[in-house]
């Protein structure tokens, strides 16, 4: 069984997608950005601050699905420029701890041209 999730505090998907869906006990969260959920809008950083705004994002949906970071299992990480992968690993590894899920991190060309980096998740909490 499928469960679609439109969590309470999570920004408005800007495209026709689900922030999140349940299968069985797994959590797969779709691309997030650095979109301020009270303002809904794209908010003014440099590398490290998106980074975090957006895996806050991820944090915000997570709890909707009665998980935590802490159940991610993997994450994919798309890089505006390549040459951020440092300053965005500084902040990636500041907000998971000692906690290290599985990652790939590529470099690609975004169809907005304010998007620097957007990251997905899988989590599991059965």
């Amino acid at each position: 069984m499928l469960e679609r999730i439109f969590p309470p505090g999570a920004i408005e998907p800007r495209g026709p997608y689900t922030p999140a869906i349940k299968a069985g006990g797994f959590i797969f969260v779709s691309g997030q950005g650095a979109i301020d959920p009270v303002t809904n809008d794209w908010i003014d950083g440099d590398i490290q601050a998106e980074t975090l705004r957006t895996l806050e994002n991820i944090d915000i949906i997570l709890q909707g699905a009665g998980a935590s970071r802490t159940d991610i299992v993997r994450c994919g990480v798309f890089l505006k420029d390549g040459n951020d992968f440092a300053a965005m690993n500084e902040a990636y590894s500041k907000f998971f701890g000692d906690h290290k899920p599985a990652r790939t991190t590529v470099e690609v060309k975004f169809a907005s041209p304010r998007m620097r980096v957007e990251i997905d998740c899988v989590a599991y909490k059965p």
